[in-house]
C-alpha cells in the first residue's frame, strides 16, 4: 500500500493540482456564471457539477493524447480561437450593458431561470470558450503526457480534484459574498471586471503577442 504513495507519485499528484489552480482560478465566464448562480443560491450545485465533469473529461482526454492531436491542427485551433473570441466579445457586451442597470441581490433573485436554462448556460460558456479547450487539452495535456502511465494518473486525479474543489468552492462559498451584493455598486464592479477580463481575452486570442 505505501509504495503507492511514492515521492514520485506524489509529485505528479500536486504538479496536476497546482497546474490546475493555476489555469482554472483566473476568472472568466464559467466561473462567473458559477459565481453568479452561487449568489442568488440558484441551481448552483448542479451547475458546479456539469463545470466540474465537463473539466474531467476535457483534463483526462487531454492527459491521454487528445491535446497534441488538436494543437496540432491549424484549422481547429484557428476555429477555437475565432469561434471563442467572437463569444467572449458578445459575453463582455452583455456584462458592460448588465453594468449599466445593476441589480441588488433581491432583485437579481426575481430574475430566476430554469434548471434547464442554467444547465444549457453553463454548457455554452464553457463549450464556446476556446480557454476550456487550450487550458485542459492542450496545456494540462501536454503538461500530464510527459509522465510515465501510472504518474499520469496520479497528474490527471490532481487536476481534476483541484477543479471538484474550485467549482464546489465557488457555489458553497458565493453564500459569504451575499451582502457585499446588497449594494447595486458592487453589481456594477463585478459586471464591468467581467466585461474587461472578457474581451483582453478576446483580443489576447486573436493577437497574440499584443
Amino acid at each position: 500500500m505505501t509504495s503507492l504513495f511514492t515521492s514520485a507519485y506524489l509529485v505528479a499528484l500536486l504538479k496536476g493540482l497546482a497546474t490546475s489552480a493555476g489555469l482554472i482560478v483566473a476568472i472568466g465566464a464559467q466561473n462567473a456564471f458559477v459565481l453568479a448562480q452561487g449568489l442568488k443560491r440558484e441551481h448552483h450545485w448542479p451547475v458546479a457539477w456539469l463545470c466540474f465533469l465537463f473539466d474531467a473529461v476535457l483534463i483526462t482526454a487531454g492527459t491521454v493524447g487528445v491535446g497534441a492531436l488538436v494543437s496540432q491542427s491549424d484549422f481547429l485551433m484557428t476555429s477555437f480561437r475565432w469561434l471563442g473570441a467572437c463569444f467572449l466579445f458578445a459575453f463582455g457586451l452583455r456584462s458592460f450593458y448588465a453594468s449599466y442597470s445593476p441589480k441588488r441581490i433581491e432583485e437579481s433573485e426575481d430574475r430566476t431561470l430554469s434548471l434547464k436554462a442554467a444547465l444549457v448556460t453553463t454548457a455554452v460558456v464553457t463549450l464556446f470558450n476556446p480557454h476550456a479547450y487550450l487550458d485542459t487539452l492542450v496545456l494540462i495535456g501536454s503538461i500530464g503526457g510527459q509522465y510515465a502511465e501510472t504518474e499520469r494518473y496520479w497528474f490527471t486525479g490532481g487536476a481534476i480534484s483541484f477543479s471538484f474543489i474550485w467549482f464546489f468552492g465557488i457555489a458553497y462559498g458565493a453564500r459569504y459574498l451575499r451582502p457585499v451584493f446588497q449594494s447595486r455598486n458592487a453589481w456594477r464592479i463585478l459586471d464591468l471586471m467581467i466585461g474587461v477580463m472578457m474581451w483582453a481575452i478576446a483580443v489576447s486570442l486573436l493577437w497574440p503577442r499584443f
